[in-house]
């Protein structure tokens, strides 16, 4: 039997610019990836309890309802624990010292998940550079068709710093939004925060998702990270998702609205 599409890219209208990418919301791993993870059931439960960004996929679909013009929806819909499709060049190298390249080889709390020395080039090519073209390919239509793109990566974090963080000593706010100093324009930001409200700019996390393609060279690409603490809509680590997840995703829509334009 076939494996099940590992993506999904849910159009919206027409003239939308706008991409809800949604990269860490799933827990699937296929049987095959299963195997090469060290893990017993109950530890990869544990977990996926703790690096998935549960319920985000559920937030980006209920703002895309209401939402004036409907946004675009590119959603992972394998766990990150097969692949870490945000993984670029120059943050690679800054989490592969804590075992969180591309392809994981450690937990959230430093323990094993794949041994030493194992080759991740399969599951590189399997999984993580399809998902790159089509990302890129999706971008690429909406400023063919639009004349701009606007990224916003829809993510969640833990209340308490787990011990992977690079800059978790900062401020956790409600929401965090990450930004990059050349596909973050000022009204995107100000749209962002006057949407969500109690904001802090990229802590404990920063940056934005943007294909290289596109990266510091095409300022029609804007992009926006919206990270939202788990705590504000849902039982953490992996629990039911409360009756916060209406507001942010009340407040998800009031943004793309806002650069829909």
């Amino acid at each position: 039997m076939s494996e099940p599409p590992s993506f999904e890219l849910l159009p919206g209208a027409a003239g939308s610019p706008v991409i809800l990418h949604v990269p860490h919301s799933a827990r699937e791993i296929p049987a095959a990836v299963r195997a090469g993870i060290v893990l017993g059931d109950e530890e990869l439960a544990r977990e996926l309890d703790h690096i998935t960004d549960a319920h985000t996929a559920q937030i980006a679909e209920v703002a895309a309802g209401p939402a004036g013009s409907t946004p675009w929806r590119f959603v992972n819909r394998l766990s990150r624990l097969v692949v870490d499709p945000e993984r670029f060049p120059d943050e690679r190298e800054k989490m592969l010292a804590v075992g969180m390249g591309a392809v994981y080889t450690r937990t959230t709390h430093g323990g094993v998940l794949r041994p030493d020395g194992v080759d991740v080039t399969p599951l590189v090519e399997r999984y993580f550079e399809p998902y790159a073209r089509a990302m890129t390919r999706a971008v690429a239509d909406r400023l063919d068709v639009t004349g701009r793109a606007v990224i916003i990566d829809v993510h969640s974090y833990p209340s308490r710093r787990l011990p992977y963080e690079l800059h978790g000593e900062g401020p956790r706010p409600p929401v965090c939004l990450g930004t990059d100093s050349f596909h973050t324009p000022p009204a995107l930001l100000e749209a962002a925060r006057e949407a969500f409200g109690e904001t802090e700019l990229d802590t404990p996390f920063g940056g934005t998702y943007v294909p290289l393609e596109f990266y510091g060279k095409r300022p029609e690409v804007s992009a926006l990270m919206v990270e939202i603490r788990r705590d504000t809509y849902m039982t953490e680590p992996g629990g039911p998702a409360g009756p916060g997840l209406e507001r942010l995703a009340a407040a998800l829509a009031g943004l793309v609205d806002a650069v829909s334009g």
